[in-house]
């Protein structure tokens, strides 16, 4: 898979689908790469020019001293965008992929076409929730975080019929970039947008999960009703929605980007 060299980051990305197809930039959530996508890739590239990216600090991406902003990672997506020299887009986004969207919705609706926002919230935990698990990782590593953070990205139900999902989420987890992903904690620590929602003047559908714990169905419901015009659908599945409810995801958001 090729990289951006951007300024002060390097971004590993994946680009496929034909050039006159409209632009699908897909962002993952915190500790995952763009591999969470898999299960859409078949049918996006399909019909969109998808780009999936690892954010800044994860999977093949490089991991400058942090800490990071969500402003800070959504420019990473202006800047990869400018540099593959593409246009106007479609964004979706799930957890801190999500809060990037919301950033993009409000200062850049001049580029984004649609905007799909999954399981996310426009504040996400506490101040001291967030630094906790940062304390945690950069003392003791990824691997006390990974299992609980892993059973909150699926329900029992899922984890018990695709253990080898779990696993390969799980592992994924604990292979993650120490500096990155504590950055990356506190980009979501210090976001909060929920009296800004209103300004956002972009067609959007936001996507829960029903058993989200990470970001229950409120934050979603909170989001769409502040959003003019905003639609709000909900899933069976927990917080990696694109993958508990596969399926359903997959053909609510091609309805919607395709309307």
């Amino acid at each position: 898979m090729p990289f951006a060299d951007l300024t002060d980051v390097r971004i590993h990305y994946s680009l496929t689908g034909t050039e006159s197809a409209p632009v699908l930039v897909l962002s993952n959530s915190l500790g995952a790469n763009f591999s969470m996508w898999d299960p859409q890739l078949p049918a996006f590239s399909s019909r969109f020019r998808l780009l999936r990216y690892d954010t800044r600090g994860h999977g093949q991406s490089s991991a400058p001293p942090g800490p990071y902003s969500i402003k800070l990672l959504a420019n990473d997506v202006l800047r990869l965008i400018d540099a593959l020299h593409l246009d106007r887009f479609h964004f979706c986004g799930l957890s801190m992929g999500g809060q990037i969207g919301l950033w993009l919705g409000l200062h850049s609706k001049d580029r984004l076409q649609k905007l799909v926002l999954c399981n996310t919230g426009a504040k996400i935990g506490t101040s001291e929730s967030w630094n906790t698990r940062i304390n945690a990782v950069l003392a003791s590593g990824m691997k006390d975080v990974a299992a609980p953070v892993a059973s909150r990205w699926f329900t029992p139900e899922f984890q018990s019929a695709q253990p080898e999902i779990f696993a390969s989420a799980l592992k994924m987890l604990e292979s993650a970039n120490l500096q990155g992903y504590a950055a990356c904690c506190a980009a979501l620590r210090d976001f909060d947008l929920r009296n800004e929602l209103h300004s956002i003047n972009v067609s959007t559908l936001v996507i829960t999960g029903a058993h989200d714990p990470s970001t229950p169905p409120a934050d979603g419901r909170y989001i769409a009703e502040k959003i003019p015009g905003a639609r709000c659908v909900e899933l069976n599945a927990a917080h990696l929605s694109n993958i508990g409810d596969a399926d359903r995801f997959t053909s609510e958001v091609e309805n919607f980007l395709s309307a």
